[in-house]
């Protein structure tokens, strides 16, 4: 049987430097899971989900480089999908609640600076989908465990209160640190946002990290190869 191919699918940027990070992930990813791996983007840029998954033959896993099962992962990405004719592609879960991601945005946010006692954010996208709030919110709770200390969820754009506006409340409470985890996965505008918000500690994104690789490949491979039974 053939191995399925790898199709990574991220959000896209107008950033030159988050679309090359984008290519470094799938090269990486291919290097871990040593597999055919294609990359596309739900939005913004091309080549879009439909016209690599209609040019790529053969079986196909599809992996969400998304950090919550939001718009893109529940509707956008099989719609695309559908589009191909690929109703035959395997859609792994996103990354968001694997247990590389919340490591490495801790690990991310030591090497800006953060200091343990810091008031800490953790910034995201933002959704209005109520499912991947529920895994954002999960996310919070997962760096609390790492931190030891309360972690306060913060968004760049979509929702509120804005990491600009979760800064100011924090110091008006009294901290004289704050610092932002970031859990985004690569540069761009939402990222420059997080730079501007006033904090004193802004970790940068996830990528390029060899974790997140190894995240997707992982999802890839409990996808492509079928798991022992549990007695």
């Amino acid at each position: 049987m053939l191995n399925p191919t790898l199709l990574l699918v991220l959000h896209g940027t107008r950033s030159p430097r988050g679309t090359a990070i984008a290519h470094s992930l799938a090269l990486r990813v291919a290097e871990v899971t040593h597999r055919p791996t294609r990359l596309a983007f739900a939005d913004v840029t091309h080549p879009n989900v439909t016209e690599v998954a209609a040019q790529t033959p053969g079986p196909l896993v599809v992996v969400p480089a998304f950090l919550a099962s939001g718009y893109h992962v529940r509707t956008d990405i099989p719609d695309q999908l559908l589009q191909a004719g690929r109703t035959d592609a395997v859609i792994t879960p996103a990354l968001g609640d694997h247990p590389a991601l919340p490591a490495t945005a801790l690990r991310r946010l030591t090497q800006a600076g953060y200091q343990r006692g810091d008031a800490l954010i953790l910034a995201c996208a933002g959704t209005s989908d109520p499912h991947a709030q529920a895994e954002l919110d999960q996310a919070a709770q997962r760096l609390s465990q790492r931190t030891g200390g309360p972690v306060h969820l913060a968004y760049a754009a979509t929702s509120t209160p804005t990491v600009a506006d979760r800064v100011a409340e924090l110091r008006a409470a009294g901290h004289r640190r704050v610092s932002v985890a970031t859990w985004l996965l690569a540069p761009g505008l939402f990222h420059d946002r997080l730079k501007e918000s006033g904090a004193d500690v802004v970790a940068a994104p996830l990528c390029p990290d060899r974790a997140v690789a190894h995240a997707v490949a992982d999802r890839y491979l409990r996808a492509a190869v079928p798991q022992p039974a549990h007695p």
